[in-house]
């Protein structure tokens, strides 16, 4: 009788971690479902295989996107006179954005090189200043305008994005889409899903500089909303507000001076930024922006032949209103 005894506790002794494994097994399985169901992953109310008779569904608070524009209270009542000579035309407080003036806001019209908003305000959440840029091959195929930009030669991303801003080169932005984005193609498809996230719904874009026209359209509201989301970037708006920026350059360039294409920083009070743009549709394009007393405004003017006549009368029309 001994023997069977010390048989039985020797296999008790070999049993007894294998059951405390599976214990321990059994209440991480129940720690780690706990965990999962407080962080539920579906995007929407997903029904579940039924669990003893009962069905369990796992749902995710989806944010509804942020209003960037509102035009809740009444607009301004102005009738300019002479009026204004833009297409489309949208005056918004920069801070609340509230829409104080509006002309034909949604119409849905070619935006030229004001597409370059989009364009930075992506790459620069991908590019460092001092981040290396590669000039792709097909950089310096694009059509006009181009900076300049030498096939292979390795560029640091701020003075690619000083160019592309001020200078407004095309080769510019399709470089920093490149480096960016891996492709255009990618970085294109990246433009509109940011245009879809922030709630543009009159906005598509088929090139990261905007030289195309066709299928690369967007309105006066959606350029002042998302101007409103690129200004919050301290990066941006240094770059925008800039008239005037000389670089260092490898040989044999040795350096550039870009000029920005935007008048209104030296002839209008208080203006820092935005972007300029023209092609022969689009027409003459402008989103500008002016501080002044703690007011801060935006102003986007599009197809008009005084762009920066229209451009003053509404930042005018602005500050007078908020004095």
């Amino acid at each position: 009788m001994p023997a069977p005894r010390k048989r039985y506790r020797y296999r008790l002794r070999r049993l007894t971690p294998v059951a405390a494994a599976v214990v321990v097994a059994a209440l991480c399985g129940v720690w780690i479902g706990a965990r999962q169901d407080g962080s539920p992953t579906a995007t929407i109310a997903v029904a579940q295989a039924p669990l003893g008779g009962v069905g369990v569904a796992a749902t995710k608070v989806v944010r509804a996107p942020e209003r960037l524009l509102t035009a809740d209270a009444p607009l301004l009542v102005h009738r300019f006179a002479p009026r204004l000579l833009g297409k489309s035309a949208i005056l918004v407080d920069a801070k609340t954005g509230r829409v104080l003036w509006a002309l034909r806001p949604h119409a849905r019209r070619p935006v030229a090189s004001t597409t370059k908003i989009m364009t930075a305000l992506l790459a620069m959440r991908k590019l460092k200043p001092h981040d290396i840029v590669t000039v792709a091959k097909s950089v310096p195929r694009v059509p006009l305008v181009r900076e300049g930009l030498r096939a292979g030669e390795h560029v640091e991303a701020w003075k690619i994005f000083y160019s592309m801003l001020l200078y407004s080169g095309n080769d510019d932005a399709l470089a920093v889409a490149i480096a960016a984005g891996g492709t255009k193609w990618h970085f294109v498809h990246q433009m509109n899903v940011e245009a879809r996230i922030l709630g543009l719904k009159d906005t598509h874009f088929v090139s990261p500089s905007g030289v195309v026209d066709v299928d690369n359209y967007s309105s006066a509201w959606d350029l002042a909303a998302l101007t409103r989301v690129a200004m919050r970037s301290p990066r941006f708006r240094r770059i925008v507000r800039t008239p005037r920026k000389q670089v260092p350059w490898t040989a044999p360039t040795y350096s550039k001076i870009y000029v920005n294409n935007n008048r209104l920083l030296t002839t209008y009070r208080g203006a820092d930024g935005v972007k300029t743009g023209y092609t022969h549709k689009a027409g003459p394009c402008l989103v500008a922006s002016a501080t002044r007393g703690g007011v801060s405004l935006i102003a986007v003017v599009l197809n008009s032949p005084d762009m920066y006549a229209d451009a003053k009368r509404l930042l005018d029309l602005g500050f007078s209103s908020r004095s």
